[in-house]
């Protein structure tokens, strides 16, 4: 953990932007910064300071390109790249678009198996808690939006775990989980569980309950890739994620963001679960997303650490 003067000096610098409530009890808008020119040493310790203290930030009408957006997320951390055995040497990851378009001019059936796909990231999951270095953040941006649907949905697991009783934290707190892609895939669809993208990485084990290392902020760490709690049977260990997660998509909780062409909305994969919602699957769809990948320093080796008692 850092620091009270540090902690306090990065609440102080964060205070100089201006930014307004998310929600009531997580996240905020950030006013009048232009993400295309941030300063690794100048505006992004102010970001990185409101990112901890509030686990979401909204931005408004940005026009990041694809080379911005990685720029960005590079202050964050290591790029995530989930293909990075496919790729020739050299050859780096860039964003990843979240989208039905098929670059012909049309888009990819209701049922097609990429559509699928789209569709299990409707539940409400944590990226890469299936990857041996699991994800600090996710940045998204709106490049084309639909009529109607296609929301971006937050549920903070830090506030709900802040008032959850304490009878339903003792059942979950110190417990180790496990996750895997395929779980969350076969909720949707037995093919779309069996594709090679979704068997790339064994199964991860990861603490229920994580401890932001700035603040120490708990937070649970569940996912729709759960695919067990350690030391319960399995229908109970099922029965207890599902119990969870709905205490922590209450309406004090949530947050849902309808795009507009141009947002960027990042979050706190540690503390922030999110899912994306349906829309009319006619009509194209493109978010692009970086994730960064965590650093000892965000936790992760207090996480592993944490599997080993």
């Amino acid at each position: 953990m850092l620091s009270q003067n540090a902690d306090e000096k990065m609440k102080s610098d964060a205070a100089s932007i201006k930014v307004t409530p998310l929600t009531r009890t997580f996240g905020v808008v950030v006013h009048d910064i232009d993400l295309s020119e941030i300063r690794s040493d100048v505006e992004f310790p102010q970001l990185r300071a409101l990112f901890e203290e509030h686990s979401a930030l909204l931005f408004p009408g940005q026009n990041l390109s694809d080379a911005q957006h990685l720029h960005l997320a590079e202050m964050f951390g290591p790029i995530e790249d989930r293909m990075a055995d496919s790729r020739k040497p050299g050859e780096k990851a860039g964003v990843s678009p979240v989208s039905n378009e098929t670059g012909d001019g049309g888009v990819t059936d209701e049922m097609d198996m990429h559509t699928l796909h789209l569709k299990a990231n409707q539940l409400w999951h944590i990226d890469s808690t299936f990857m041996p270095t699991p994800a600090l953040c996710n940045i998204l941006t709106a490049k084309v939006v639909t009529d109607a649907g296609g929301e971006t949905e937050l549920a903070s697991t830090r506030a709900a775990w802040a008032i959850m009783p304490e009878t339903l934290k003792q059942r979950i707190r110190g417990k180790v989980l496990g996750h895997n892609y395929t779980r969350s895939r076969e909720m949707i669809s037995k093919e779309l569980a069996q594709q090679s993208m979704f068997n790339k990485w064994p199964p991860q084990r990861w603490p229920a309950v994580w401890a932001n290392p700035v603040n120490g902020a708990e937070a649970l760490y569940i996912a729709s890739h759960v695919y067990k709690v350690e030391g319960l049977e399995q229908a109970e260990g099922e029965a207890l994620i599902e119990e969870l997660v709905a205490f922590c998509t209450q309406p004090q909780f949530t947050y849902s963001h309808a795009w507009k062409v141009g947002d960027v909305l990042l979050w706190d994969q540690r503390a922030v679960m999110h899912r994306g919602m349906p829309w009319p699957y006619d009509q194209p769809r493109t978010l692009t997303s970086v994730c960064c990948s965590l650093a000892d320093a965000d936790g992760l080796d207090a996480a592993r650490a944490a599997t080993l008692g």
